[in-house]
Order: structure tokens, then C-alpha cells, then sequence
């Protein structure tokens, strides 16, 4: 009896064990349903740059929009690094920031004479130059030093006749006779010696009116002078001019009344200040070079025409702020200047900018890039060349290719870089048979128009449709 027990408890544990077992297996497991694609637009690849807010037929194109998604596309012109890629190329970045630019502007500067301060001394009447004080040219002279003496026999006459009127007392003829002295270019002085002595005064000593040095020296002792011929030319030290030559690249860099500050190796401790006068107008040809005129106070003389100082611009503490990179980040590729920027996490994209000036270690950026942006300043040195970033920089993960569509058509019409198709319909983008243009690749001269081809073809933002592959069917038999 108790085996009998036995046996059913045991066949009723298998029962239950049996059916729980198929229960467990029959039940299917429940599936995670695929997260739903984002999309961001849609659009006719026909016109790319238009866009949709939702789908439907095209405007432009017997044809269904495309929708754009969000997790297409992304990154498509850049590379992904990863953190650890990163950490063994010594990648490091740094954020576009706006920031006061002090000027970098530096130029060697000639130091000249200035022209307008050049005094010219004439002799006054005709006559000869019996003394010459002055015996060469580059000589220093003092305020008041005399540089020759004239005798002038001409003016006897002149003089004798003002002290026979002066003598009749009568006042208008006195003046009016002393009038006619001066008209002959006779100077004060000589005329009150004249009055002095009471007798003709045929020599006159000429005298510097300011400290300077004889830039030219036209005469000799002895030699015979007209009136209003130049003698000699004075110019003086205080103030003096600085030629600065500096590249087309900098043009903007200096303005009329720009303040500067120059330094000389002969004074190595002292700071000289002066002021651009005017920008010239004529670029030197030889060297393509801009050129500025600057007036520089020199009131004790130690700049001298001839030497070099080097030009540099005080720094502006009210000066703008401006968006800057760290110099470092900037590539020269020889036919544009671009950036690595930082798009995401591990991702990097080559960018395109127009900068300005630099100085202290920071470019300034016209375009391109827009405060809080972050480039790479050390590791770029991977994609120096023109070589794309996706074969410059490892990438972790292979690029996707372009998916690509096949159909076949009638050629309408060809060139070097479209043709002209009247083609079947692609239900996969629901298009249905059309005629429509798409971009070439490369030129196809064996084909013409007429032929029936089959063509692969992709889809692109920027181009919209490109045949991939174009060749003619061949011809069916009878």
C-alpha cells in the first residue's frame, strides 16, 4: 500500500515538473522594441539645401521627400579618437575665447631728417662772400654762430641816400626812404647800424637762428653770389623722422597718429616716443613694402640720421576684445589655414578659418569659429598635410559607405559632369519613373544620348543624386 502511495506522489511531481517545463519554454521571451529613429528634416536630394518640417511629395520633383536622421551624418566630415588614442598622440585642447589682442607689430625704421625743419640760408642782395665760417658740410653749429659774411657794394648808394634825407628832418621822406631799404632785403640790424654810425654798412655776417647741422653747402670764399641765391642749408636734430617699412600683411596696423615706441641697440636702456605723421602713399617696389613716416622728439640728439631702431606699438589697455585660439592650434596647409575643432567626445573635425594678428601667443580669428569652441593645440601635427583627417588619424571604427541605388534609363542629354536620365521607377525612395538630372563623376564620352544604360547611383547633401556607375545595356537580340 505504501508503494502505491509512493508511486502517485512521484508521478504527480513529474506531472507538475513536465508541464511547468513546457509552460517555461512555450512563453517567448519578451523583445526590447527598437528605439525609434529622430528625424531632424526632410528634404528632395534633387535640392538639397531646402529643407521640410515634415514629410510628403516634392515640390520640385515627382518624387517622396527623404527624411534626414538625427544619427545620420554625424561627425561625417570628421574622425573619431578615442580617450585612450588620444592620451598616446598628446592631444590637448584649448577654448575660443574673447580676449584684448595687444599688438605684435614690430618693423626696423630708418632714422632720417626731418625735411620740413631744413632752414635755408640766402644771400640777400648780390654780392661776394669774403668770410666763410662754415667750411664743410655735416658741420655742427651753434644758435647765433656765424656762417659767413657778405660784402654787398650795391647797397652804398642806397644807404647814403637814407642819411642825406635823414639829415633834412622831415619825417614821411625819412620813413619812406627807410622803407626802401628794407624792400632791397636789408635787415633790421644792418639799417639801425647804418643810423648808428652815419655811414654806409656794405658787410653783413649771417648767423644760424637755431642749433643744427649744414646739410648743404652751396659756396666758397670768393665766390660772387646773386641775391636770393642759396648759400647753405641748416636742418636740425629735434625733431627727426623715422622711416618704417613694414609688409602689405600689416597695413592696418598703423594709422596717422598712431602712437609707437622705438628702441636703439646704442641705447639699449631708453625708450624713444613718437607719432605717425602720414602713411606714404608709394609701395617700394624692390622690397614690397609699406611705408610710414614717424616724428620722434630727440631733445638730446642721440638718434642721428642714418641708424636703425626697431618699432613697436605701446599696449592698449582699452583696446577691444577680440574671439582668439591659441596659436599653437592654427595648421598652415599652404592653401588655407584650419583648426582641428572638438565636435564631441572623441570626435574631431577639420575647420576652416581667416585669422587676424597674433600676439602674445594668440591668433585672433575672423572667422571660422565662435567663442567657447575647443581646438586641439597639441597633436595636430598628424593632419599638417593636405591629407584628409580619416587617413591622418586612426579611427576606431571603419567608415560607413554611402548606400547606393540602381536603376536604368534612357540617356536625354550629357556632359563633362551631368547627364540628363529618363529612368525607370526606384520604389526603395519611392520615386517613381522620371526624367532628371545627375552629377557625373567623371566624363563618360562612350556614352551619347539615346543609349538605354544601367547606373548606380548615391545621394548627396551637397551635389544631391551622383552616378557611381554608368554603362550602356547591351543590345537585345531578335
Amino acid at each position: 500500500m505504501n508503494k502505491i502511495i509512493l508511486a502517485v506522489v512521484i508521478a504527480a511531481c513529474l506531472g507538475t515538473g513536465f508541464i511547468a517545463g513546457r509552460s517555461q519554454i512555450a512563453a517567448p521571451a519578451p523583445q526590447e522594441k527598437p528605439a525609434e529613429r529622430k528625424v531632424l528634416y526632410w528634404y528632395d536630394p534633387m535640392v538639397p539645401d531646402q529643407r521640410f518640417d515634415k514629410p510628403g511629395k516634392s515640390p520640385f520633383m515627382d518624387m517622396q521627400l527623404v527624411p534626414r536622421y538625427a544619427d545620420e551624418g554625424q561627425n561625417d566630415a570628421g574622425v573619431a579618437v578615442s580617450a585612450r588614442q588620444q592620451q598616446n598622440l598628446g592631444m590637448v585642447t584649448a577654448r575660443v575665447e574673447k580676449r584684448p589682442l595687444g599688438s605684435a607689430f614690430s618693423a626696423f625704421a630708418t632714422v632720417a631728417t626731418d625735411e620740413r625743419g631744413i632752414q635755408t640760408i640766402p644771400a640777400p642782395a648780390d654780392g661776394v662772400v669774403e668770410k666763410l665760417y662754415v667750411r664743410a658740410p655735416q658741420q655742427w653749429v651753434k644758435k647765433g654762430e656765424p656762417l659767413a659774411q657778405l660784402w654787398i657794394p650795391q647797397w652804398t648808394s642806397a644807404q647814403q641816400e637814407y642819411l642825406a634825407v635823414r639829415q633834412l628832418g622831415d619825417r614821411e621822406l625819412t620813413l619812406s626812404a627807410r622803407d626802401r631799404l628794407a624792400l632791397q632785403f636789408m635787415p633790421e640790424g644792418v639799417i639801425r647800424s647804418v643810423e648808428r654810425s652815419g655811414k654806409p654798412q656794405t658787410r653783413l655776417t649771417l648767423r644760424a637762428e637755431r642749433a643744427g647741422y649744414v646739410v648743404k653747402l652751396d659756396v666758397r670764399e670768393g665766390a660772387q653770389v646773386a641775391r636770393t641765391q642759396s648759400l647753405l642749408e641748416l636742418a636740425s636734430l629735434d625733431p627727426v623722422w623715422l622711416v618704417v617699412d613694414y609688409p602689405q600683411s600689416e597695413a592696418r596696423s598703423l594709422a596717422p597718429g598712431s602712437d609707437i615706441i622705438a628702441t636703439s641697440a646704442s641705447w639699449p636702456a631708453e625708450q624713444f616716443h613718437g607719432r605717425v605723421s602720414e602713411l606714404l602713399p608709394q609701395l617700394e617696389t624692390a622690397t614690397r613694402t609699406l611705408r610710414a613716416r614717424i616724428v620722434l622728439a630727440n631733445p638730446q640728439q642721440k638718434l642721428k640720421p642714418g641708424m636703425f631702431l626697431t618699432v613697436t606699438q605701446p599696449q592698449n589697455e582699452q583696446q577691444q576684445p577680440v574671439i582668439a585660439m591659441p596659436e599653437e592650434a592654427l595648421i598652415e596647409t599652404g592653401s588655407a589655414s584650419r583648426v582641428l575643432l572638438a565636435t564631441g567626445e572623441g570626435h574631431f573635425q577639420a575647420v576652416n578659418v581667416v585669422t587676424g594678428r597674433t600676439s602674445q601667443g594668440w591668433t585672433e580669428v575672423l572667422s571660422g569659429l565662435r567663442e567657447g569652441d575647443r581646438v586641439v593645440t597639441s597633436g595636430q601635427f598628424l593632419i599638417d598635410s593636405e591629407a584628409s583627417l580619416k587617413s591622418a588619424l586612426p579611427s576606431p571604427a571603419a567608415e560607413k559607405p554611402a548606400q547606393a541605388w540602381q536603376s536604368t534609363g534612357v540617356v536625354k542629354a550629357i556632359t563633362a559632369d551631368s547627364v540628363t536620365l529618363a529612368h525607370q521607377p526606384v520604389p526603395a525612395l519611392n520615386w517613381g519613373a522620371m526624367t532628371m538630372d545627375f552629377v557625373l563623376k567623371t566624363p563618360q564620352p562612350a556614352i551619347k544620348p539615346g543609349d538605354r544604360v544601367t547606373f548606380s547611383f548615391t545621394l548627396d547633401d551637397e551635389n544631391g543624386a551622383v552616378i557611381e556607375r554608368l554603362t550602356p545595356q547591351p543590345e537585345e537580340k531578335p
